[in-house]
């Protein structure tokens, strides 16, 4: 993924701020020689300050032995993406039709190193931050090895822990444009208010205000 400067993040805390909201991405396992990677859409919950992703498929699922093969992943998550007309774009003084069309986004790429979790106590503490993630009202019974209700369920699948060893981030929300320009598109997207609109304009504004 190409990041310029101007889509580059300002720090740290802003990739990791917006992964934590947004944990749903994909997985990249490199396949067999001569195959193509496998690719995992899944949920999965970023903690920051352990500097890892953790998650968990089912026991059949076709990736294991590639992944134990080649414990060097990507998880990729995109999101707030819009595609922006071109006469959005164009610089003050220029002809509408000569703006350049475009698409803006957030993406976090994670490198990390894949390590499989087969012990049933490590299994269900793993499951209980996940759940502590996504259900923090709780609700649901926690899961421990041997015990109801989930207990019986911990050999149907695999856990993962995904240790972070690199990152590349972006926002590309027209960065090197002008003032005018940018506000000229946030008006846009507020009159088109279509699917992730507002969450692209709030990007866009504040982009340009940090």
């Amino acid at each position: 993924m190409l990041v310029h400067p101007w889509d580059a993040p300002r720090e740290d805390a802003e990739w990791q701020g917006w992964l934590e909201a947004h944990d749903f991405g994909q997985l990249a396992v490199n396949g067999p020689p001569g195959e193509p990677p496998f690719v995992q859409p899944l949920h999965f919950a970023y903690d920051a300050g352990r500097g890892e992703a953790v998650t968990h498929l089912a026991r059949p699922n076709p990736l294991w032995a590639a992944l134990e093969a080649a414990p060097e992943v990507l998880l990729s998550v995109v999101d707030d993406y819009v595609f922006v007309p071109g006469p959005w774009q164009a610089d003050p003084g220029t002809p509408p039709e000569h703006g350049v069309p475009t698409s803006f986004y957030a993406a976090v790429q994670l490198r990390c190193t894949a390590h499989v979790v087969d012990d049933p106590e490590e299994k269900a503490a793993l499951l209980n931050r996940q759940l502590g993630h996504f259900q923090p009202e709780g609700g649901s019974a926690r899961a421990a090895a041997g015990e109801a209700p989930y207990g019986r369920l911990l050999s149907g699948i695999r856990g993962l822990r995904l240790e972070v060893t690199g990152v590349r981030a972006k926002f590309k929300y027209a960065g090197k444009r002008s003032a005018q320009v940018r506000e000229r598109i946030a008006d846009r997207l507020t009159e088109r208010a279509g699917p992730r609109d507002g969450a692209a304009r709030e990007q866009l504004v504040r982009r340009g205000t940090e």
